[in-house]
């Protein structure tokens, strides 16, 4: 692997790091169905950017199912904290994506 290309999976790792440690830190209050729907409605938009670039985990959708099974059984805590934990990992996988666009660049062909 060349140094390059280990630079740009630091940087990557450092930079959704925050994202991450803030999807899985549990609130302080009580979520509501509001929380809940907001939550929702920012993970399933960020997974939508993420399907057009063509990056899409299957970690999200399965956060997404969990969030929603959560909220339909009406433990909106656990529903916020899951579509959190959607949003941070469709981030990262826009994140990726546009990261790795040009990273190919840098690999030396030998």
């Amino acid at each position: 692997m060349s140094i390059t290309v280990r630079a740009a999976m630091t940087t990557c790792f450092l930079s959704l790091a925050p994202v991450l440690l803030m999807a899985c830190a549990s609130p302080v209050f009580a979520a509501s169905e509001a929380d809940f729907n907001s939550a929702y409605a920012a993970a399933e938009a960020a997974n939508k950017e993420a399907g057009g670039l063509r990056n899409q985990w299957t970690t999200t959708s399965a956060a997404l199912v969990t969030a929603k099974k959560a909220a339909d059984a009406g433990d909106f805590d656990q529903a916020v904290a899951s579509a959190r934990e959607a949003e941070a990992l469709a981030k990262a996988s826009i994140f990726q994506a546009t990261t790795e666009k040009e990273a190919w660049k840098a690999l030396e062909i030998r």
